[in-house]
Formats: structure tokens, C-alpha cells, sequence
């Protein structure tokens, strides 16, 4: 299968390349393909024929979505409805890759792959527009809803706390925020089973289970040995940032499950991502 790949520099993007090794692979870094501009999209498309299309860039930093919204709209909402059109032209396929961030937090029980989004932020919206952009352009599509991503490159949660708690001592962690901690590579893995079944919709991909900040934090305390920090909770009203993240924001995966793509228990991915690459 020819594809192509959006936001191919990204975490995402990156560890597709690494688990699609059997396609034949065009992977466009934020700097080679702006999403916005919607005749660079359909150059990029036209020019490599794709059989698919995996739609991971995206402005991911909340906080910045929630300081400029019609920014965010322009390169999640704007940007997708180029990619869609482009796979509509060309006859492409597209998975494109959301947020549990387009539901609001307060539903106790979480939530599965077809209950209504309500966003609560900037990004959620804008990533809320995008999903309703795939869903209106096209017939073949997967929309895969990740959580709480982590990856070797770059900063994330984990590694955050590990710096914090080896330079001061405590930690002060939101117990309000609960999610799903997902191993990039196990999202990329399960996208690599999905393309292969054209079975087309929404998917919930995230590590199995869900805990809040502080239960997350934690784990990665006791994996890195640093049992003797304090890690206090605290509720999100007293962590004060731009955006407001959805505080009840568990994904099920009742979809990918049916046809026999499941992700493994959060905290075994978390321990090999140790093993890995936690020194």
C-alpha cells in the first residue's frame, strides 16, 4: 500500500514510519507540507498517489490553542478539511488521528466510540471541527482517537515528572484529570492492524485502563525508584494554566476490540517504555 503521512516529524508520525515498513512510504515533516495551504496539500497528494492517507499533524499544545483558538481551528480544523478534500480528489483513504479531548470529562464511565462530542477547550474544538470535516467529505475513513500520548523524542509527561522529582524532592500532581497514558508505538501498532481491515469508523486506540495524573505519576516514581519523593494531589483549580482540560476523560476501546485490536494494560506499556528508554 502506497501512503502517505502527515506530521511525519512528530511523535506519531515517527513511529509510524517505524512499524509501516511493509508500505511504501511518503512522510511529509511539518517544514516539507503546511496542512493550511491547501494547494501544497493537493500537490503533495497528486504527485505521490497515495492508497491511504494517516493524518497526524496537528497543534497539539492546549495551552497555546486556548491563548489563540482561531489559530488552532486553522491548522486542526482548516488543515483537515484540506487533507480530506485532497483524499476526496485523488481517491485516497484517510485515518486521521483526534483527541479524547472532543468530550467534555463528565461522564464517570467514560466514553465509547459513538457518543456525541462536546468539547470543553480551544483544542478540543478545533479538533472536534476536524472530525466533523472527515466525517462530511468522505466515506472511507478511520478516525482514531489516541490519549495522553508519550514518545522517546522530545518532552512528555514522564519525563517531566522524573525531572522534577530528581531536582526538588515533591511533586504537587492533579488527582481531578483522569485519562488513558498510551504508548505511541502501541497506537502506531494497532493503526498498522486497523489499515488492513477496511473495516471504516471511529476508534478509541489507548492503552488499556485509565488513572488520574497523580495515580499516573506514581507509576513512573516507582518504575524510576524515586519512592522516597512526596507526591502530593491536588485538585485542577489549583494548578492554574490556559486551557481547561476535560477532568473524566477515560476512552473505551469497544470498537478496535470487536474486530481484535486491543492495546495492553497501561502500565505494562509504561514499564517497557522504562526498559526502553528511561535510564
Amino acid at each position: 500500500m502506497r501512503i502517505l503521512i502527515t506530521g511525519g516529524g512528530g511523535h506519531l508520525g515517527t513511529a509510524l514510519q517505524t512499524e509501516l515498513i511493509e508500505h511504501e512510504l511518503f512522510a511529509f515533516p511539518r517544514a516539507e507540507l503546511d496542512i493550511t495551504d491547501k494547494e501544497a496539500v493537493f500537490t503533495a497528494v497528486s504527485t505521490t498517489s497515495p492508497d491511504l492517507i494517516i493524518h497526524t499533524a496537528a497543534y497539539t499544545n492546549v495551552d497555546d490553542c486556548a491563548k489563540d483558538p482561531d489559530y488552532a481551528y486553522k491548522v486542526n480544523g482548516l488543515g483537515t478539511q484540506n487533507v480530506a478534500l485532497a483524499c476526496q480528489q485523488f481517491g485516497a483513504a484517510l485515518v486521521h488521528i483526534s483527541t479524547n479531548e472532543v468530550f467534555a470529562g463528565d461522564n464517570l464511565a467514560g466514553y465509547e466510540e459513538w457518543m456525541p462530542r462536546n468539547p470543553v477547550n480551544a483544542y478540543g474544538r478545533s479538533k472536534a471541527a476536524a472530525e466533523a470535516h472527515v466525517q462530511n467529505l468522505l466515506n472511507r475513513y478511520y478516525i482514531v482517537r489516541p490519549a495522553w500520548l508519550y514518545a522517546p523524542q522530545g518532552r512528555n509527561f514522564i519525563h517531566a515528572i522524573l525531572d522534577r522529582a530528581r531536582q526538588t524532592g515533591h511533586l504537587r500532581v492533579v488527582s481531578d484529570e483522569v485519562g488513558n497514558p498510551t504508548h505511541t508505538q502501541d497506537v502506531a501498532q494497532a493503526i498498522g492492524q486497523l489499515i488492513k481491515t477496511e473495516q471504516y469508523g471511529i476508534y478509541h486506540f489507548v492503552n488499556c485502563g485509565s488513572c488520574s495524573r497523580w495515580e499516573f505519576a506514581n507509576e513512573i516514581l516507582q518504575l524510576a525508584g524515586l519512592t522516597n519523593v512526596v507526591n502530593t494531589p491536588i485538585l485542577g483549580k489549583e494548578f492554574k494554566r490556559p486551557s481547561t482540560p476535560p477532568p473524566y476523560c477515560a476512552l473505551h476501546n469497544i470498537a478496535g476490540k470487536a474486530i481484535g485490536i486491543e492495546l495492553r494494560p497501561w502500565q505494562e506499556a509504561l514499564a517497557d517504555y522504562f526498559n526502553q528508554h528511561v535510564n
